[in-house]
């Protein structure tokens, strides 16, 4: 079966699935640059609350 899907040419082809890992690697790295934004602020908020 393994063999049937490497043959197979009617898919994407290797450089398809590169510019695809590429975007879903942009949009992986966006996210976590707002959630690490987005904690960075509350931790900021709560050491000023304890200030």
């Amino acid at each position: 079966m393994l063999k049937k899907f490497l043959r197979d040419e009617s898919g994407l082809e290797l450089s398809e699935y590169a510019v695809a890992a590429a975007l879903i690697s942009l949009v992986v790295i966006g996210a976590f640059t707002s959630v690490g934004e987005a904690v960075k602020n509350q931790i900021g908020n709560l050491a000023a609350t304890i200030k």
